[in-house]
């Protein structure tokens, strides 16, 4: 019997979603008789932790990215945060060399770590940003995007190749020569007929301050909504924490499962616009309102485009008002592409094929 090759999967700590976007392709290999070791730092591999207990992890160093507690101060905070990211990718690439040796390594699935790649190993970077933005510098934060997209054997993008797809000018390019696969949008959900129990499920996560700022928010604006409201504060702890606060559930984050199930329970969602949510409404084919991280070009892109093409509204942080969720009925909601990913084709690069 041959033994199985093990391939390392590192998802970014940056909120939860690229984390959360692995779980599917973790759960495929798995399948396919591969053996995953998970590789990634703070709330991220926690999360992953607690999805896979039984899997090896290994903690990568921390790119340590928080966001600027005013949204317009956000790109410089970027900029000066940069030595860190750089030195933190620097890091993770000394580290990997020893890891592929250690674990026998036969495959690397990086979801946005720029330094976990092999000129040794078949290497995949997964992004849904093959155009980073960042206003007037776009077109310098893309180009070197693309370069550090271009180390990796394959780019895997989570997204439709054609019309209509759900990152527009994000995840499309009019040229290139990035060797790029086309996944259809990823999710751990699946969308269930279930009871409906709330009337509203509010769900959160990112980096600080901001993920607290918004919590802080929204606690007080679901305080007067009419109806029964589920809010999940995307806080991974040691121990779940459960709170009721009269019409309002408080959990301070959720498994996989208990996800699944609050949003197929819950009417309409309140959330950030983060692409990894914007995947898991559209498998759900949910109705939303997004409220984008201030300063995050990517999630007001996101959030304007799905408002002006009548699928979901968004509001700026600090306009919003609960009565605001109101306009979710002028909205169409997010639909299901219904893709079917060939995991079989998609992993034979880990088999030399």
């Amino acid at each position: 019997m041959t033994e199985r090759k093990k391939i390392l999967v590192a998802p970014l700590n940056w909120g939860l979603g690229h984390a959360t976007r692995c779980i599917p392709i973790i759960n495929a290999l798995k399948q396919q008789n591969y053996t995953p070791i998970i590789a990634s730092d703070g709330v991220a591999l926690e999360l992953l932790r607690k999805e896979f207990p039984t899997l090896s992890t290994i903690e990568l160093p921390s790119y340590q990215i928080q966001y600027a507690v005013k949204g317009k101060n956000f790109k410089l905070k970027m900029i000066w945060d940069s030595p860190k990211i750089i030195k933190a990718v620097t890091e993770e690439r000394n580290q990997l060399k020893a890891l592929i040796k250690e674990f026998d390594i036969d495959g690397i699935i990086s979801d946005n770590r720029m330094g976990v790649y092999s000129k040794d190993v078949p290497s995949v970077f997964i992004t849904h940003q093959l155009n980073v933005l960042t206003g007037n510098t776009t077109w310098l934060s893309s180009k070197i995007h693309q370069q550090v997209i271009k180390r990796f054997s394959e780019c895997w993008v989570p997204d439709i190749e054609g019309e209509p797809n759900l990152t527009g000018k994000l995840g499309h390019l009019t040229n290139s020569d990035l060797k790029i696969k086309y996944l259809g949008p990823l999710s751990r959900l699946d969308k269930k007929v279930q009871k409906k129990v709330y009337d509203l499920m509010v769900i959160i996560s990112g980096p600080e301050p901001q993920r607290t700022i918004l919590e802080a928010l929204l606690t007080k604006e679901v305080d007067k909504f009419d109806g029964k409201v589920l809010f999940v504060k995307g806080k991974i702890e040691k121990e779940q924490k459960i709170e009721r606060n009269g019409h309002v559930t408080f959990f301070n984050f959720m498994n996989s499962a208990e996800l699944e199930a609050a949003f197929n329970q819950s009417n309409i969602v309140l959330s950030r616009s983060g692409y990894t949510t914007v995947m898991d409404l559209a498998k759900l084919e949910k109705k939303a309102f997004f409220i984008p991280t201030p300063g995050q070009y990517e999630q007001k892109y996101l959030a304007r485009r799905l408002d002006k093409q009548g699928i979901v509204p968004y509001a700026r942080q600090k306009d919003f008002r609960i009565e605001d969720l109101k306009k979710i009925n002028d909205y169409s909601g997010l639909s299901d592409f219904r893709t079917e990913i060939d995991y079989t084709s998609l992993f034979s690069l880990f088999e030399g094929k």
